[in-house]
């Protein structure tokens, strides 16, 4: 079983309520996630103890530029950014900042799987 991962302090409160439905990952990652697979969705620091929210579908994997991000993928990303350029800041403060518009980045969208 595969995770996607949140830092809890920026996610945990909008993956709970529902408001965050994608994630933007550096990278071409379609070799790791593909649309029906199951993941869990968790939180927590990188190397640390990490705690389970919920188990979600892949809807769809998209590989393209950060600049070429649509209004769709950034607010799915975060319902606060509304442009390119906020994504661009917040990637380089996980990542680094030698990031830039011309990397390739992956757009994981994904829906909670309710277990009754």
């Amino acid at each position: 079983m595969f995770a996607l991962n949140f830092y809890t302090d920026l996610y945990e409160e909008i993956l709970r309520s529902g408001r965050k439905s994608a994630t933007i990952r550096l990278g071409d990652k379609s070799d790791k996630y593909q649309t029906g697979q199951l993941v869990w969705v968790t939180v927590g620091q990188k190397y640390g103890r990490r705690q389970k929210l919920f188990t979600a579908i892949i809807d769809s994997v998209d590989v393209k530029l950060l600049s070429d991000l649509s209004p769709r993928d950034i607010s799915k990303e975060n319902p606060e950014f509304r442009t390119i350029e906020e994504v661009l800041h917040f990637l380089q403060r996980l990542y680094g900042p030698e990031i830039s518009m011309e990397d390739t980045v992956t757009i994981i969208y994904f829906s909670p799987v309710s277990e009754y």
